[in-house]
């Protein structure tokens, strides 16, 4: 089975193709440009590099948050698209279980990604004989209440942006209880969406081109600032 997977929900563009378990090509960009500029450029030539056409894939999996808002939507409409032109099977995955996915053989992974004001997007994961198990699914949280709510593990690994941008913080609050990820670990990646995409299609957990929505977890910056609007005028 061949299984296309995108991850658009940060900075990062990565798209990949696995197959039977194996990795068959994988390309990640972290630059200055739009989702919508380099998103599909980025899978024609991983698709040519590869001679696979769109219409030889058997799944679709993409990541559907927490994260960009704009990275989301361009993430599964796209991936949406081609589920639709192909009627194939789509299977949405959490960006924070992708981010976990990447820490294997670690007991606890807690993935933060920046949410602004001093937020992180996040969840508490375990590895319990080789299978990501969740403590708590994805999440919208402070960074200094999360680092209480974790205070109880003697041992935990973070990765994510969100781990760069508060490394001190969290360095300062657990000292040799905390290790961080390795920079091929830190970032979203296509593989591991692609991965879990499998096991959960296997287990009968996919959607179909209408169904996949993302999972933002929190408003947008223009719905909170109508809300704000809305709280002033008394409404």
């Amino acid at each position: 089975m061949k299984v296309l997977s995108l991850d658009t929900s940060t900075l990062m563009s990565t798209c990949a193709i696995i197959e039977d378990g194996n990795l068959l090509g994988e390309y990640s960009l972290n630059r200055d440009m739009s989702h919508s500029e380099r998103l599909v450029p980025m899978i024609k030539s991983m698709l040519a590099e590869l001679d696979v056409k769109l219409e030889d894939i058997d799944l679709y999996t993409v990541a559907i948050g927490p994260g960009s808002f704009t990275g989301l939507r361009i993430g599964a409409a796209t991936i949406k698209g081609f589920a639709h032109v192909f009627n194939k099977p789509v299977v949405g995955v959490s960006t924070i279980e992708g981010l976990a996915y990447n820490m294997p053989y670690n007991e606890i992974v807690v993935p933060l990604l920046d949410a602004r004001r001093n937020r992180v997007f996040t969840g508490i994961y375990s590895w319990e004989k080789e299978e990501l198990t969740s403590i708590e699914k994805p999440f919208v949280e402070d960074i200094d209440i999360l680092l209480e709510k974790l205070e109880s593990y003697p041992s935990i690994c973070f990765t994510g942006d969100g781990a760069k941008i508060y490394r001190e913080k969290i360095s300062e609050r657990f000292g040799d209880r905390a290790r961080f990820a390795k920079l091929g670990q830190e970032y979203c990646r296509a593989v591991s969406i692609a991965e879990l995409g499998v096991k959960k299609y296997k287990n009968g957990d996919f959607q179909d081109f209408y169904s996949l929505v993302p999972e933002y977890l929190r408003m947008s910056q223009a719905e909170r600032q109508k809300e704000e609007r809305a709280e002033k005028n008394g409404n």
